[in-house]
This record gives structure tokens, C-alpha cells and sequence, in this order.
């Protein structure tokens, strides 16, 4: 790859959806792009769409710890190194599902992990932010939204 002159023309994106995603594995596989030239790398998470072939709700809790999980990573990798990160929000599970998790239930999905990303976690603090920015009552996490 550093021969081949590629590592100067893309920045590789690397994809996980997981709640629990290999930070260690991760960091590693960043510092194999490092040697190999790539000076830059990007992040893909998920705030909808990547939990099951039928969804029809969002569980916030999974895509939160997802991105808390990428904190992780960046936390643990070299400053200058993370270009950015994708919030991805699928609306097929694969390319032969009907559609699932239409964005209007993911709303509060993707602002809590934005406000989770833009604060560096998740916090009361965080959570009272998404329920004014949305205005509701009562955010739920750890189960499925009403």
C-alpha cells in the first residue's frame, strides 16, 4: 500500500455497529493504517437501522454505547488521526429487507448520540439537553420509545 501511492489519494473509513466493539482491535488496526501511510482515518457508527432485520423502533442504549465505544477508540488513538465519524442511519437492514426504523422514531436516537459525541459521553447533563432540544418529558434509553 505505501509504495502503491494510494494512502495520499483516500482515507480509509472504518465501519462498526456493534455496543461492544473491539476498542483494543480498533487502535491497532488504526496504527496498521499509520504504517502502511494513511495519515488520516474516519469512523462509521450508527444511530438506526443496524440492530435486526425487522426493526420497526429504535433502541437508543445500543447506538449510544456504540458511540461511546467510539469515543474510546479515538480517545486511545493519536491526536491528529480521526478526520471525523459518519453517523450512518440505515433504512434496510440489507439490501433485501423492507424497510425498517424510518427516521422519524430515530430522531432521538441521533441526538443523543450527537450531544453524546459533541460532549465526549453521556451524562444527566446530556440527557436534559436532547429532552429540551425535542421537547419531551422523559427520555428513554434502555427501553423502546412511546
Amino acid at each position: 500500500l505505501s509504495e502503491s501511492g494510494v494512502p495520499q489519494l483516500v482515507q480509509p473509513m472504518i465501519w462498526d455497529y456493534a455496543a461492544d466493539i473491539d476498542v483494543e482491535g480498533k487502535v491497532q488496526l488504526i496504527e496498521k493504517y499509520r504504517r502502511c501511510g494513511f495519515s488520516k482515518v474516519w469512523f462509521a457508527s450508527a444511530f438506526k437501522g443496524a440492530t435486526g432485520v425487522n426493526q420497526s423502533l429504535t433502541l437508543i442504549g445500543h447506538h449510544l454505547k456504540n458511540h461511546l465505544e467510539w469515543l474510546q477508540v479515538a480517545s486511545r488513538s493519536p491526536e491528529d488521526v480521526l478526520e471525523g465519524i459518519a453517523l450512518t442511519g440505515w433504512q434496510r437492514y440489507d439490501h433485501f429487507s423492507v424497510l425498517c426504523e424510518l427516521l422519524p422514531v430515530a430522531i432521538p436516537s441521533l441526538a443523543v448520540c450527537l450531544q453524546a459525541l459533541k460532549n465526549g459521553g453521556y451524562s444527566e447533563k446530556v440527557k436534559e439537553n436532547v429532552e429540551k432540544l425535542l421537547g419531551m418529558s422523559n427520555l428513554e434509553i434502555d427501553t423502546y420509545m412511546r
